[in-house]
């Protein structure tokens, strides 16, 4: 019996973990990217010769990967090298209001009893114990599990698990929860960011997403070389278990014969024959059209209205005086409800942005800083509308001159350099993924339907699956990750009758 021949469209972190899983179980893989390197939103930009990340700058859930690695026989360690973050994030409210959060949740309740005292820090020890006790509810049942619908999930997790079920909060805000820990505004503030961990505003995201606490307190680690470089091992060790990657080829279209998909148009050039599919693009642009209308058949669109935040970044080389930046700082907004008021309902740049500064080249010491020019990435949210509003180079420059001149108010000044800087807009990011508007995370969990809302592996239209961060369980590395195990262990399921015909399996992972 013939190998059959999978396309994986996307070399993003979801295709990559899909072809991993693939070509160990024996099938023949092609992966289909349309840029010059793996990785997706997993990017690097070159300035002044230096390269730095120009994505997700958060690694966290590293038994995801370990997991990965470990079925292909592989160990994590020896592809990459990984340190454990002592400092989670250092966060500011003013030029004197500051606080760290570390890895050791004992260290961190410390620090916010000194910051804002006892009964806030007695609070976070509730508040990480609730964290824990959500993500444990949901990581089999939902998180690891194909896309199940209310009924399925409670099924899932049998009489006994529905009280559990009902303690996640699915009906109220995330802000809201947060009221039940934290009297301090501030610490609000700091906790409700979690859900722009997903491209959401904390006043609308349901309680449950509080478990991201919980996912960092299980650690975040630095990458040695930048996070580019997670997706340079996965892509070298997927070709090296036979996976073919053909970069700089953009699939324009997937064709369908009796029902089910049949082959796929890279660059308009003749239909390659395929057995199956793993489209790791955004799920908006498979319902958009952008592969033809066989596969936009299959896959319902998101609704303008329902997509998650962007963002406008800036990657910059400069030298940084006063504020004492870690690795990761926030400096957040004096009033956080108009900040998703002006993204969500007014649709413009925030008049008063959070900023998120990513210090490159910084790791926990403090003290410690480099004396060159150092590799920064700023950002800060922005509403989803790169396809309908064009963000011109002075409506960027006003948002940059806002943002460094707020910083300043923090006690941080950064010396930009000339031609030391790349800015990225919505209108950049849709051009990079194309029909999101520039959303960097699928569809916003807002409302506690949202996270059923989100696509699964399976399409109306078999042979065709979804992997990526706009499918479940949704945004972030590790579940992409997992979006792209649990894709290749439905094809597997599916495809069984075409596969090797020696035995193959697929242990582990999901």
């Amino acid at each position: 019996m013939r190998t059959a021949r999978i396309a994986i469209i996307g070399a993003g972190v979801g295709g990559l973990a899909a072809a991993l899983d693939l070509t160990r179980a024996g099938f023949e893989v092609l992966v289909f990217e349309r840029a010059s390197a793996p990785g997706g939103k997993l990017r690097e930009v070159e300035i002044g010769g230096l390269r730095m990340d120009a994505g997700p700058t958060v690694f966290t859930l590293r038994n995801v990967f370990d997991e990965l690695f470990a079925d292909a026989g592989e160990n994590l360690d020896q592809h990459l090298k990984l340190t454990r973050a002592d400092v989670l994030a250092r966060h500011a409210w003013d030029s004197s209001s500051h606080l760290d959060l570390f890895a050791d949740p004992n260290r961190s309740a410390d620090a916010i009893w000194q910051f804002a005292g006892a009964r806030e820090a007695h609070g976070f020890v509730r508040f990480v114990a609730q964290a824990k006790r959500i993500y444990t509810t949901l990581e089999n049942p939902f998180i690891r599990a194909s896309r199940p619908s209310p009924v399925d999930l409670v099924r899932r997790v049998g009489m006994g698990g529905v009280c559990d079920l009902w303690n996640t909060q699915p009906f109220a805000s995330l802000w809201q929860s947060l009221a039940g820990y934290f009297s301090d505004p501030r610490l609000r503030q700091l906790f409700g960011r979690y859900a722009t961990y997903c491209g959401s505003s904390p006043f609308l995201a349901p309680a449950l997403l509080m478990l991201v606490a919980h996912v960092e307190q299980a650690g975040v680690w630095y990458i040695d070389g930048g996070m580019h470089g997670l997706a340079v091992a996965l892509a070298a060790l997927a070709e090296r278990r036979g996976a073919e990657f053909r970069y700089g080829s953009e699939v324009t279209k997937i064709h369908a014969r009796n029902g089910r998909v049949s082959a796929i148009e890279v660059d308009g050039r003749e239909p390659i024959l395929v057995d199956a599919i793993v489209c790791n693009a955004d799920s908006n642009a498979v319902a958009g059209g952008l592969f033809g209308e066989a596969a936009s058949n299959g896959v319902n669109a998101t609704p303008t209205g329902r997509r998650s935040l962007s963002a406008l970044t800036w990657n910059l080389l400069a030298r940084t005086e006063g504020f004492e930046l870690a690795h990761h700082s926030v400096f957040f907004s004096a009033d956080y409800r108009a900040e998703f008021d002006d993204i969500f309902r007014r649709r413009h740049l925030p008049v008063a942005p959070t900023i998120y500064l990513c210090a490159q080249d910084r790791r926990d010491a403090a003290g410690v800083h480099p004396q060159q020019p150092e590799r920064l990435l700023c950002l800060v949210n922005a509403p989803p509308t790169g396809d309908t509003h064009i963000f011109e180079p002075a409506e960027i420059a006003s948002c940059e001159t806002r943002v460094f001149s707020l910083l300043e108010k923090f006690g941080l000044t950064v010396h930009r350099q000339q031609n030391a800087s790349l800015a990225t807009s919505p209108s950049d990011f849709n051009r990079l993924f194309p029909a999101t508007g520039g959303a960097l995370y699928g569809p916003a969990s807002h409302g506690w339907a949202a996270s059923f809302r989100r696509p699964g592996s399976r399409t109306v239209l078999p042979g065709l699956y979804l992997a990526g961060g706009s499918t479940h369980p949704g945004p972030g590395l590790p579940m992409a990750a997992t979006s792209g195990r649990l894709a290749a262990a439905c094809l597997f399921e599916d495809h069984a009758s075409i596969a090797r015909s020696r035995s193959v399996a697929m242990p582990g992972g999901t």
